[in-house]
């Protein structure tokens, strides 16, 4: 594979991605999200740095780097900060690590703090995570609806192009329906012209996480960690194909039969078909309880600590 990835060649004549294809390399392999080449060592950090965020998502490049040392791995942080970025990835704390925004892309303001989620598709949101190969990595993109935590739909991709979000984000349209909001956090796929454009057409109020809020999009960072945890670390995908045929076998079970105890032990399939079971509320821990965008009597005890179990 090192012996193939050195065929190519950043400026021949031939697009990277077509040389990929002829030398049997998978373009992760060859660049990362921000076009950096990657070593065999990069790709291990990478894995230790995406198993240690999928624990503790508030780690920045600091802890990281102390955790790294812990494993064995003397590594400075500004290579960390490089990995993290490409991976997508920031410690959840406020500071000067955020996801990674386009400077000229508009940025929507957060929507869902303190407001009770109370029926399928009214709130959708999405994200992006990072999935370990034994030859590069991929990229998994989903979309969760708030109430009852069902996998709208899903797709897979080895490069972070916004081409793989907008095409998860139709084809859930198209088999779902339009949810009343749709939230995000503020990377540069989400706010790009492509992404927001469909969300325009459609009618869908566009709700974007505050810089630095662990919370505002809790529901996607648990289904992570639970895909993670039930199926990616387990099987240890080798190929982007087998990925493919995995999580689609994952996410039919964890969807019409997996339990989840804040659906009192139903399916996602079930809450979302009958519209009863689920709810959410993210608190609205920074604004006035008794204000206006708080949850309502009804769904008092439906909070954060109630609803984000898996």
């Amino acid at each position: 594979m090192t012996v193939r990835r050195a065929w190519i060649e950043r400026d021949g004549e031939l697009a990277v991605s077509r040389q990929c294809e002829l030398a049997g390399v998978a373009r992760s392999w060859v660049y990362g999200a921000v076009g950096e080449v990657l070593d065999e060592m990069d790709l291990v950090l990478l894995g230790l740095i995406d198993a240690q965020y999928t624990c503790r998502p508030f780690y920045g490049s600091r802890r990281m780097v102390v955790y790294l040392e812990e494993q064995g791995y003397m590594v400075n942080r500004k290579r960390v900060q490089r990995l993290m970025r490409v991976l997508g990835l920031a410690g959840m704390a406020p500071g000067p690590n955020t996801s990674r925004r386009h400077p000229e892309h508009k940025i929507y303001p957060y929507l869902l703090r303190g407001v009770a989620v109370v029926r399928p598709n009214q709130v959708w949101s999405t994200d992006i995570t990072y999935i370990r190969l034994e030859h590069g990595f991929a990229y998994l993109v989903a979309i969760v609806d708030w109430y009852s935590r069902r996998v709208i739909a899903w797709r897979i991709s080895n490069t972070l192009e916004a081409g793989f979000c907008v095409d998860c984000l139709e084809d859930a349209l198209r088999a779902h329906g339009r949810p009343e909001v749709f939230n995000t956090d503020q990377g540069s796929q989400f706010t790009s012209e492509a992404f927001t454009g469909v969300l325009k057409r459609e009618g869908i109020a566009i709700s974007m996480d505050g810089r630095g809020r662990a919370l505002d999009n809790i529901f996607v960072e648990r289904l992570w960690r639970t895909v993670k945890y039930e199926d990616v670390y387990l099987k240890g995908y080798a190929s982007m194909s087998e990925l493919l045929v995995g999580l689609t076998e994952y996410f039919a079970f964890y969807n019409g039969e997996r339990p989840h105890q804040s659906l009192g032990n139903r399916t996602p399939d079930a809450v979302y078909a009958s519209g009863e079971g689920g709810g959410a509320s993210i608190v609205d821990r920074f604004g006035d309880p008794s204000g206006p965008s708080s949850a309502s009597p009804d769904t008092a005890g439906k909070n954060l600590a109630s609803t984000v179990g898996a």
